[in-house]
């Protein structure tokens, strides 16, 4: 239709498909849109370009050598015409080029062949969405992704220093899948310790490369829209040994696929899972898992089985599965757990240790939950049977200091008296 922007995510091939359907694909590719920003907003780590130290105007750092002889100070004109600024010491360029995007710190390179030797030694923070093409807006659209895609496969081949932090959001890569497995197999021999791959997506199920499974210095990574690998056909050896963060938003998944990385990941603290549309089963054993939290997740069996250090079990937003099954939380060996939410009575099966909670049962010491401080309760206290289970709940928490209550647009917290 004239005059509308063009699409940002939906290819000629789904467009085609969605107007068979009936359905509009701008509203289509607008809702996808909202769902990759809220992603790379509010989900994903913050590029490190929040250091002061980055995206510094050269100007100013070289006014920072500042002193009064011409001569001596490369933030002055030089009447003689001298190249002072390439007469620093290695040292001193490398600080210049951390504090340019990555983009400008390439294009150094050509200047000379000592400042390409620099660059090329000088640890980079990539992302894509510092290499769009010049006059490209944000969100870009699949137009685009071509001057990206060679811009970031050119940043990697020629870069044989460091890149500890790579973000990866702006290409639409279900058409660039042997670029993105180079890119990966690249990333694995430069130390990259902070990865983001969100996919821009059409079709929704493009696999993540099995090349993802081979950097092992990943100490944080996340994940977004992407379909789950065969986990049966990765390498024996396949692990995580330095992954401290780990965060799967929009991901098609099988049973057990994220309970294989958590069991390759033994260092694993933070464990952040949003938007799984599938019914999610998850068995949390692990010797150092602190936090979990699982939103806007269809969740079907969540077992606290072995976290000796899981300290919160956050679940906000979950839905439970068509035909009106409840949502089973289970908590086992838990000793640190001090803080439990969103529950829901009536919409969650709580268990503890090996005894369901049900309305009106009897706290016992089997049916106590005696570490948890701060607990979240989402009560609809218009239906009767729900309203019955509150009670049930609270005597499983005996040490409770806090309690939140979701009531319908009314937040209520409770005071625990110790």
């Amino acid at each position: 239709m004239a005059g509308r922007p063009p699409f940002t995510n939906v290819d000629p091939l789904t467009e085609a498909d969605l107007r068979r359907r009936g359905l509009d694909p701008h509203e289509v590719d607008g809702s996808t849109e909202q769902l990759l920003s809220h992603i790379c907003t509010e989900l994903v780590p913050a590029l490190p370009a929040s250091d002061p130290r980055r995206h510094t105007p050269l100007h100013k750092i070289l006014s920072r050598l500042a002193v009064t002889d011409p001569k001596r100070n490369p933030a002055l004109p030089a009447p003689d015409g001298v190249d002072r600024i390439s007469l620093l010491h290695d040292a001193l360029l490398r600080e210049i080029l951390c504090r340019l995007p990555v983009k400008d710190g390439a294009r150094t390179s050509v200047l000379a062949s000592r400042w390409r030797r620099v660059w090329l030694s000088t640890p980079q923070v990539l992302a894509d969405a510092h290499l769009r093409p010049k006059g490209c807006r944000l969100p870009p659209t699949p137009a685009d992704s071509p001057a990206i895609v060679a811009a970031v496969s050119s940043i990697l081949e020629a870069h044989t220093g460091a890149i500890p932090t790579v973000h990866l959001t702006c290409s639409h890569t279900s058409a660039y899948q042997a670029q993105l497995a180079r890119w990966l197999h690249l990333l694995a021999t430069k130390g990259v310790q902070e990865l983001v791959l969100v996919n821009r997506p059409w079709p929704l199920d493009v696999p993540l490369p099995p090349a993802l499974f081979s950097i092992t210095t990943l100490a944080c990574l996340y994940i977004g829209l992407w379909k789950f690998p065969d986990v049966a056909r990765l390498p024996l050896g396949t692990s995580f040994p330095h992954l401290r963060e780990l965060g799967i938003c929009s991901v098609v998944m099988e049973a057990g696929d994220i309970d294989f990385v958590v069991a390759k990941s033994p260092v694993l603290e933070t464990l952040n899972i949003h938007g799984c549309n599938k019914g999610l089963r998850l068995r949390l054993v692990s010797q150092s898992l602190r936090c979990v939290q699982v939103c806007s997740s269809f969740l079907e069996d969540i077992a606290v089985v072995k976290a000796p250090r899981l300290e919160r079990l956050i679940l906000e937003g979950f839905r439970s599965n068509a035909g009106g099954l409840c949502t089973r939380v289970r908590i086992g060996d838990g000793p640190k757990l001090h803080a439990l939410g969103i529950l829901e009575p009536g919409s969650t099966m709580l268990e503890i240790r090996d005894t369901i909670v049900m309305a009106g049962i009897k706290a016992s010491p089997s049916t106590m939950a005696t570490g948890i401080k701060v607990l979240s309760l989402n009560v609809r206290f218009g239906n009767h049977t729900d309203a019955k289970m509150v009670p049930s709940f609270l005597g499983c928490f005996p040490n409770l200091e806090a309690c939140t209550l979701f009531l319908k647009n009314v937040i209520i917290k409770l005071a625990v008296p110790g």
